[in-house]
């Protein structure tokens, strides 16, 4: 399902060159809950991001489903994240003046799949979230609006969710309530989860525990 062929990844700052990873290898072949996790600057939030084709590697190569998304330009790896990913940001990333309904949508009418405002619904409700729908952002908690963001990635029944820190700004018992609807909604869909945290306890309810550790990666 994933392959990454010898990735490297390196950052100007200012004169200087910053190594995030270097001639990473990584092939997941299983599914369920992954954790990826690692110290502050491993490159936990960079791994995510080159598997969402949001940055390309410095060299090596980024493969989902045989597809090598290191070689799309803009609009192929836009469409190829609508069909195949789904994404759940630690701050949300929500459409602020699109209420919860229309935000679930967003995907759905890149797609342009029918009957989406069922199909919205049916996964706001998973989420439990169902009377909210036609609520705006600025009127949601911080759980309510994961939960959007959780609903909106999973709406096109992507095979695969990268989960970056989705717990990171909410409050210890939200964001146990925000992992359990994450960890639920992914077994009832039977979505893979890559779930980026620092947080080792959450990390063992996972299903598999990978590290990135000076520039590598490998199982724990």
């Amino acid at each position: 399902m994933i392959s990454i062929e010898n990735v490297s990844k390196k950052f100007l700052q200012g004169e200087k060159e910053i190594t995030v990873l270097d001639g990473l290898n990584f092939n997941l072949e299983v599914d369920g809950i992954i954790a990826i996790i690692g110290r502050s600057g491993s490159g936990k939030s960079t791994f995510l991001s080159l598997l969402a084709g949001l940055d390309k590697p410095t060299s090596g190569n980024v493969k989902i489903n045989d597809e090598n998304i290191s070689e799309m330009n803009e609009q192929e790896l836009t469409a190829f994240r609508a069909r195949n990913i789904g994404i759940v940001f630690q701050n949300f990333h929500l459409v602020d003046n699109f209420t919860a309904l229309e935000n679930v949508l967003l995907p759905l009418e890149v797609l342009k799949i029918p009957n989406p405002i069922v199909k919205a619904k049916e996964v706001l409700k998973l989420v439990g979230l169902e009377g909210r729908e036609d609520h705006f952002p600025s009127q949601l908690s911080g759980g309510e609006k994961q939960r959007v963001a959780i609903a909106r990635a999973y709406v096109t029944s992507p095979k695969i969710i990268l989960a970056d820190e989705p717990s990171g700004n909410l409050d210890p018992e939200t964001g146990d309530k925000v992992m359990g609807v994450l960890f639920e909604s992914a077994k009832k869909l039977k979505q893979t989860v890559l779930l980026v945290t620092h947080d080792r306890e959450l990390a063992k309810k996972c299903d598999h525990v990978f590290e990135i550790q000076n520039h590598k990666i490998e199982k724990l």
